[in-house]
Parts: C-alpha cells; sequence; structure tokens
C-alpha cells in the first residue's frame, strides 16, 4: 500500500493511492501513527479498503499533501552512509556507522516551503531513503531486522553546513531547523519494494538535475543499520530512521552551490514518490 496524509497541518486526514488516484479513507477511523502501527493497523487498512473500495472517495485535487507518518516518536539519521557522499563533504568516516537524532519539530510536509535560518550561509539538500518501525525492539540481530520494517518514506535531510561544521558541538545545530525534514509524500509498505538495496534516488534544483545516486552503495544497508542502531536505542513503531544521502548535495558541486530564497528541490526516490518544496527566507512571526 501506498499511504498518505492530506488537509490543513496539525488538521490531516488519511489517504491511499490506487492506481495514481488518491482517496480518502479517514472512515477508517485511525490516524497513520505508532498506535496504528504498534496495534496491527496495516493489516486491518487493508482488509477496510477491500472491504470498501467501491465507496471510497478522490480527495480534492487542490489538498495540500503532510507528512505520511503522524508524531513519529524520534528520527534517527545515518552520517556518512556513503563513501561518496563524505568524500565530497571533507568529513572524515568513522569506523562505525555515525547516528544523530533529527528534532521532531523539523518535520515538514514533501511539498511546504523550507524554511532558510537566520544568518544561514550554506543550507544544503540530503535526499535519503528512510525506514519506519513497525514493532518494539531492542538488540535486534540482523537476520530479524526486516520483521521490524514497517515501510518506506522519503525524507530530505536538509543541513545547514555552516552551523554543522562551524558553529561548534554536534551535528545538531545544522539539522534540526523547523521544515528541514520534508517527509514524504508516501508511506510505502514493504512488501511494496523488492530491494530497498537497489533504489535509484535523485535530486533537481531548479529543473537541473543534480544528485542522482543508489542505495546499492550503501556502505552499511538497512538490515544491518536496524540491528547497529537497536544497540543505542529503543526502536518503537512509527520511529524512523534516515539511512544518509548519496553524493550530490550542494557542498560537493563546483562551485559549490547552497539554497537561496526562490529556490525550488524536486527529489524522488524508486517507488516512494516525488516531493518539491520552495526555499524561503525566516520571518518572524507577527507576536
Amino acid at each position: 500500500m501506498k499511504l498518505f496524509r492530506y488537509g490543513p497541518l496539525n488538521e490531516e486526514k488519511t489517504g491511499i493511492l490506487i492506481n495514481e488516484v488518491h482517496y480518502d479513507t479517514s472512515d477508517f477511523g485511525e490516524d497513520y501513527d505508532n498506535k496504528f502501527l504498534a496495534n496491527g493497523g496495516l493489516e486491518r487498512l487493508e482488509e477496510f479498503v477491500i472491504n470498501n473500495r467501491t465507496s471510497l472517495k478522490p480527495i480534492p485535487s487542490e489538498s495540500r499533501i503532510g507528512t505520511p507518518i503522524a508524531n513519529p516518536t524520534k528520527i534517527v539519521c545515518v552520517g556518512l552512509n556513503y563513501s561518496d557522499h563524505a568524500k565530497e563533504t571533507g568529513l572524515a568516516q568513522e569506523q562505525e556507522p555515525i547516528l544523530f537524532l533529527k528534532a521532531i519539530s523539523a518535520l515538514n510536509g514533501p511539498f511546504d516551503n523550507i524554511i532558510i535560518p537566520k544568518n544561514s550561509y550554506h543550507t544544503d539538500w540530503e535526499t535519503e531513503l528512510a525506514v519506519v518501525i513497525g514493532k518494539k525492539g531492542t538488540h535486534i540481530s540482523t537476520a530479524e531486522s526486516t520483521d521490524y520494517i514497517a515501510g518506506y518514506v522519503m525524507m530530505n535531510d536538509v543541513t545547514e553546513r555552516h552551523f554543522m561544521k562551524h558553529r561548534g558541538g554536534t551535528w545538531d545545530k545544522g539539522k534540526g531547523y523547523n521544515t528541514f525534514a520534508p517527509l514524504g509524500p508516501y508511506f510505502v509498505t514493504k512488501d511494496e519494494i523488492e530491494d530497498d538495496g537497489n533504489l535509484r534516488i535523485w535530486l533537481k534544483l531548479n529543473g537541473k538535475l543534480m544528485q542522482e545516486g543508489n542505495t546499492k552503495n550503501f556502505i552499511t544497508p538497512v538490515k544491518e543499520l536496524i540491528s547497529y542502531i537497536s544497540d543505542f536505542f529503543g526502536l518503537f513503531p512509527g520511529d524512523i530512521i534516515s539511512t544518509g544521502s548519496p553524493a550530490g548535495t550542494g557542498i560537493g558541486h563546483v562551485p559549490q552551490r547552497f539554497l537561496v530564497e526562490g529556490d525550488e528541490i524536486e527529489y524522488g526516490i524508486e517507488g516512494l514518490g516525488v516531493a518539491k518544496n520552495t526555499l524561503i527566507n525566516f520571518q518572524k512571526e507577527p507576536s
């Protein structure tokens, strides 16, 4: 299944994509959240869709598409999981996977604007495959790790390179700004993805192809990442693991190209859909 959520921010309804048509599933009565995943929601939803297929209604064409997962517990990100990206950033690869947490408040719809922070020098893109966890686990073996996958989503790990590299401390300063985690458009159940280790990833900036890679070039594949991460974090239904970006980010181009107001990024991952965001400068909200 390809699931999505739509409607105004914080008022989203649920939906499903069938034969390229977006249908409303709000009569199912559950949001796509951690409780839904923990309590067999995917199986119940599939049965609901089968039993109500002819009565499902298409959503209005002008609808905003929101994040496909509601209120995830955490977003665990993997740094430098492609050797070509490590080289272009000038950052040293470690002996073990680099992990960091992305702020939940950074979540953003797949077609919403991305805000460039005040005093930003180097806002950049990172198109990434992300995994949605379907059940609770700690110290998970590699052999059983796929049992913990509910599905996949696309995330852009938007990054302010100057904040990350030159403002001291951890990477979090460059990773957690509001709107820096566009997610979606779809939550795709794992049965729809034949091989998460062979998916094309791409991004265009103002129509020009800037990033192109494939998950076959992972340093640490998804199965091993889930097992590794579960030794440090308890994993729970609805948790998101973003698996790292291939090369082709702005910092790696010659000359370097960072995002400015008015830029448009369009990006996709094979089987997971296409997202598009416009960049806008920070403006203080009226008090």
